[in-house]
């Protein structure tokens, strides 16, 4: 046991996770149709390469990405493409988004394969290609494209750290991933190691997950590269900048990240998802979600092909139960709230969590702020959440600047002590939207100003060239003027002197 340091703040939370991990990982059937939508990552969505009525195989690319921070899209299982239109996206605000429909032909065939050579006389810069190639995002909800965190830039790793906390409540498809399929972990986290030419990998388990750390530990037994690491189940210690404190007692710099201390951290099942990619060819086109909540009957893991509709998982878990309410993709802290089970799973989707009446009825009227000061205890970034709300209210954006409001991860353990019940997240949300909106007008206002001035330049340019041209042409007339009277001049002296010639001839 490595020595252990302390985050401010945080909440210890009941787990109820037990409902969902009494049984195996179970494999979703194929779907009649999937929903496949062009964009499952941050950055700019994929560009549909597939046609309506063409059929195409599992794993096979149907859409590219230009933007370096994407990446592309393959098709989950092989059949037919039957549509390219509009759906309810898996975000909080219900809007539609493009999907590739596809009629699995149930075969599941997949596109032809190479195995690769030993993965460790690769080049690093290979290895990464591949990586975006099979689309491997981060799987613990934020879906940044794993081939950037590999390409440190300037920048030597030490410590690469496999995030297996999984500290929200409710969620456990890490945990099970952990408890089942640990050798696919490590042998991930081996490509990762190699990828970053780190020095060791740190695999972080919570102390509330003995079945998970066991079976981690009885896997990497001959593994002297690696580290199985037990830290307190303490919320939310599965942060990134949490973590890294936790385990090294180093401060990740304000708006900074865990690269600025040589540090990369990563998910569990993305490693899993990296060592399929590369060691059998397998685009990340799956991953394991937890189904659960008092709101269905059966809670369990399930293993679902991505753009599976939600509502077959749900199915799969027994079906709802008559006072199941709302449906929520993540835990109960950071997750959001569905407007419909019709979306698909998404690579971003680690949880189902339907609730009933009875789970939120805690929830009541807010009231104003009394200054309490229990929010700033609870603050995991040691920030001052009353402040932010009062600046959120009023909009001052330069009061939430200066009081670090994007140092904030929105973890909500301040909404949940909060006596007078303000959702306070939902303010700093609301709060990061405003500046958002903002420095992207201050961008238009700064590019229509250097537009202008350009114009501005460009006009006086040309009026000045005119003029220039003009003040050429003036000169060039006068000249040829005078040249021309010249001429005359001299055509006027021949003559008379032609006449006198000739008056002195009549003469003589």
């Amino acid at each position: 046991m490595a020595k252990l340091y302390k985050f401010p703040g945080g909440l210890k939370l009941e787990g109820h996770k037990t409902a969902s991990t009494s049984q195996s990982i179970s494999k979703a059937s194929i779907p009649t149709r999937l929903f496949v939508p062009l964009n499952q990552s941050i950055g700019s969505p994929g560009e549909c390469i597939v046609k309506k009525g063409q059929y195409v195989l599992k794993g096979e690319l149907i859409a590219r990405v230009t933007d370096y921070v994407a990446v592309p899209v393959h098709a989950p299982s092989s059949g037919t493409i039957i549509d390219i239109q509009k759906f309810p996206a898996a975000h909080a605000s219900g809007l539609p988004c493009d999907v590739i429909i596809i009629e699995p032909d149930g075969k599941d065939e997949w596109m032809a394969r190479k195995p690769l050579a030993d993965i460790n006389k690769l080049d690093p810069s290979e290895l990464r290609n591949m990586i975006r190639c099979a689309v491997i995002v981060g799987l613990g909800g934020a879906a940044f494209p794993t081939f950037i965190k590999l390409n440190p830039v300037g920048h030597q790793i030490k410590t690469l750290i496999l995030n297996g906390a999984e500290c929200e409540p409710y969620i456990s498809c890490d945990d099970m991933l952990m408890r089942e399929r640990p050798d696919e972990i490590l042998a991930g986290a081996k490509i990762m190691r190699h990828a970053l030419n780190a020095e060791s990998v740190i695999v972080a388990v919570e102390d509330n997950k003995p079945e998970a750390i066991a079976s981690l530990q009885a896997a990497s037994n001959d593994l002297g590269w690696v580290a199985i690491q037990s830290i307190p189940a303490i919320y939310p210690t599965g942060g990134e900048r949490q973590l890294v404190k936790v385990l090294t007692g180093k401060d990740v710099p304000s708006q900074g990240l865990p690269l600025d201390l040589n540090i990369i951290v990563s998910n569990v099942a993305t490693a899993a998802a990296v060592h399929h990619a590369l060691d059998h060819q397998r685009p990340l086109i799956s991953r394991i979600i937890t189904v659960t909540g008092s709101g269905v009957s059966s809670p369990r893991n399930i293993e679902a092909l991505i753009g599976t509709p939600m509502s077959d998982l749900i199915d799969m878990a027994g079906g709802y139960t008559e006072n199941a309410d709302r449906l929520i993709m993540g835990g109960p802290m950071m997750g959001i709230t569905l407007k419909t089970d019709a979306t698909p799973v998404v690579k971003a989707s680690n949880c189902l969590l339907v609730q009933t009446p009875a789970d939120h009825a805690t929830e009541a009227i807010s009231r104003a702020c009394i200054r309490c000061g229990e929010c700033v205890k609870v603050c995991p970034v040691k920030l001052l959440p009353q402040q932010l709300y009062w600046f959120s209210q009023s909009k001052n954006l330069d009061g939430l600047q200066a009081h670090h409001l994007f140092d904030c991860i929105e973890c909500g353990c301040c909404s949940v002590v909060c006596p007078s019940h303000i959702p306070l997240v939902q303010y700093f949300r609301y709060g990061k939207s405003e500046c958002w909106n903002k420095e992207q007008e201050t961008i238009k206002s700064d590019r229509a100003r250097e537009r202008t001035e350009a114009r501005t330049t460009r006009l006086e340019r040309i009026k000045a060239e005119k003029k220039a041209q003009h003040a050429a042409r003036a000169k060039k007339t006068a000249a040829a003027s005078d040249d021309r009277q010249k001429e005359i001049q001299a055509a006027v002296t021949r003559s008379k002197a032609k006449k006198a010639e000739n008056a002195d001839t009549r003469t003589t």
